[in-house]
């Protein structure tokens, strides 16, 4: 495990050689009943071709191998954090009812309108290739308490809408006019994704949003310098130029200034301290809203293992090389799990991610929040008075008194 990793503020469990190999083994034992599960499930209802067989044996293949590669990742936890995250399986924080406002539901955060304020609670729900694969526990706490760090200690950079955080998986911003382009900065040749740049790269594309990439480049390799490869914000998401954002009248030309500015900025300070700990920032996006002042504020979340890629900084190089994937502590593995375990653009039902893979996950967004902060992660957790829905409604209701002053 990279020193990065080993040395966040975490309580690690004491394990020996011994059963930390036969954990592994268990893991690997149940993922490999997984694969079969889901290739009987897939074989129920009629005959196969030999190409189907061939096909299906080469993705449980890959399934094990993204399996294996997420074993020789394993984070260790404290008994009790790896307990809470265990017993949060199937019972994470999926949706809320605040039953305050106008409320609207995205991928992963839910939005209630206050008229000047807006509540943003934050789920376990996991978003990708535009459609939600499974929850992570404990995902919602991270992401809030992760962009809450980077809003407080990027206000030098830009103005942000953050108000207040009451509660892990609540943030409190001031109401402002979404600007309906979500800025992507990038700084690697990579992504698995249909609007990544290495998909369009590979793919035969030169010229990606008004960027234009050299021949000979490969896969994961670092760029001559940082990018803007901005998408429009919809159900979908649609690669645009600079030029189409101000002629589609989706910022003025002196917004794009200002943000595309603040959006560089941003990403050399996010990967400046990254660097510091020993990651690599590798990709980002950033939202921004406009006041009735046409003043912009930074919105939404920032540098979050959700909105970002990160990579492990000590042994990239060795990997590239090797023509390996960088070690990743983001969400990257999962999305590799669905694109080769289905279609997730066009499958209609996708199969449930595994146990392994989701405790997993909770593990390294939990890593990643330790590392960037330096502060011992411990998750809020329902007790015998309250519900975690009646804390988060609780919190909010004391916080929007303070912010407007009321009982005072």
């Amino acid at each position: 495990m990279s020193s990065v990793l080993a040395n966040a503020p975490v309580v690690c469990a004491q394990r020996t050689s011994a059963s930390r190999t036969s954990k592994v083994e268990a893991r690997a034992t149940r993922v490999a009943h997984h694969a079969r599960s889901t290739s009987a499930a897939f074989l129920k209802g009629g005959a196969v071709t030999a190409k189907q067989s061939v096909n299906r044996r080469a993705s449980r293949a890959k399934q094990l191998t993204v399996a294996a590669a997420v074993e020789r990742q394993a984070y260790d936890t404290s008994p009790e954090l790896e307990d809470a995250i265990q017993k949060a399986i199937g019972n994470c924080l999926t949706e809320t009812n605040l039953g305050m406002g106008e409320k609207r539901q995205g991928k992963v955060r839910d939005f209630y309108d206050l008229g000047d304020l807006l509540v943003l609670v934050t789920s376990d729900r996991q978003s990708a290739f535009d459609r939600m694969l499974a929850t992570i526990p404990f995902k919602g706490q991270v992401l809030n308490m992760t962009s809450s760090w980077w809003f407080n200690n990027t206000t030098h950079i830009c103005k942000n809408a953050l108000l207040a955080t009451p509660d892990p998986s609540v943030a409190i911003m001031k109401k402002l006019e979404l600007i309906p382009v979500e800025m992507v900065a990038r700084g690697y040749m990579t992504g698995s994704t249909e609007t990544s740049l290495w998909t369009h790269y590979k793919n035969g594309s030169r010229d990606y949003c008004g960027n234009i990439l050299a021949e000979g480049m490969v896969k994961n390799q670092k760029l001559p310098e940082n990018i803007l490869t901005p998408t429009t914000k919809g159900v979908v998401d649609r690669p645009i130029s600079k030029e189409d954002i101000v002629k589609e009248g989706l910022m003025t030309q002196a917004e794009w200034d200002g943000i595309s500015k603040a959006t560089l900025e941003l990403f050399a300070f996010g990967q400046q301290e990254a660097a510091k700990r020993g990651l690599i920032l590798v990709d980002t996006k950033y939202e921004f809203g406009r006041d009735g002042l046409g003043n912009f504020y930074l919105i939404d979340e920032v540098h979050t293992p959700d909105s970002s890629r990160y990579w492990v900084k000590d042994s990239f190089d060795s990997r590239l090389a090797a023509g390996m994937e960088p070690e990743n502590i983001d969400k990257e593995f999962l999305r590799l799990w669905f694109r080769d375990n289905c279609d997730p653009y066009n499958d209609e039902v996708l199969p449930a991610a595994p146990d392994d893979l989701v405790s997993e996950l909770s593990r390294r967004y939990i890593r990643l929040y330790q590392t960037i902060t330096g502060e011992t992660f411990k998750p809020a957790l329902a007790d015998f008075y309250e519900s975690r829905a009646d804390q988060i409604k609780n919190a909010v209701i004391e916080s929007l008194a303070e912010i407007r002053g009321e009982g005072n």
